[in-house]
């Protein structure tokens, strides 16, 4: 592709605006109206999420699936083994991305990672599909392997191990985390790239709430 043709991709936002006089003053309540906003939108995985954390001093970042949040924090469910969670093993700092292009919107969201409790963990996998429960047992995530027919091969040996199972056990390494909200900021698109963007920032208690040069 010419490279022209890709610097003259471009639109101009004119949907919405957000300002200081009509966005909530938890910044909590504000993410819920904009998430429901995205799911009546009909959005595609409107609760997909760039999730960025910190490898060897450098950033790594992938998309995964938002399965939770409240004033605790924001939840997702992966293997505790694969790339991002030993990361998150050495340094716990994370930042949260969501970009609904339908709406001209995006959040990010930084703080720091926990593990959610076991029961939390117990509870999601449980309500997952059975062939996603036993998936959680076949991949080894983000492990080399040297072809497809390793996870047939798995697939076949867990479903035959679990098929007289009513109740299949969450493996130990699979579960939780929720990332601890420190700032969360609110973009909206507006014309001629003069985009609105608030800031909100944990201080005690209390979110101090400010607007961005976009």
């Amino acid at each position: 592709m010419d490279k022209t043709t890709v610097a003259n991709l471009r639109n101009n936002y004119t949907l919405n605006e957000l300002s200081e006089n009509i966005v909530s003053k938890n910044p909590y309540i504000q993410f819920a109206e904009w998430f429901k906003d995205a799911l009546e939108a009909k959005l595609v995985e409107a609760n997909a999420m760039v999730l960025s954390t910190i490898k060897d001093g450098r950033p790594s970042a992938r998309v995964v699936l938002l399965k939770g949040f409240d004033e605790n924090g924001f939840v997702f469910y992966t293997n505790y083994k694969s790339h991002k969670g030993q990361e998150l093993a050495v340094n716990n700092a994370a930042c949260l991305t969501f970009f609904w292009d339908k709406l001209e919107r995006q959040v990010r969201i930084e703080g720091f990672m926990e593990k959610v409790s076991e029961q939390d963990s117990d509870e999601y996998y449980w309500s997952r599909p059975r062939e996603s429960q036993i998936g959680a047992w076949v991949s080894s995530q983000s492990e080399v392997i040297s072809g497809r027919d390793i996870l047939d091969e798995k697939l076949a040996f867990y479903q035959k191990e679990f098929e007289n199972l009513e109740v299949i056990p969450r493996p130990p390494h699979w579960g939780g985390y929720v990332l601890k909200v420190e700032r969360i900021e609110f973009w909206q698109g507006r014309p001629n790239r003069l985009h609105d963007r608030i800031l909100f920032t944990q201080e005690g208690d209390n979110w101090k709430i400010e607007r961005l040069s976009p």
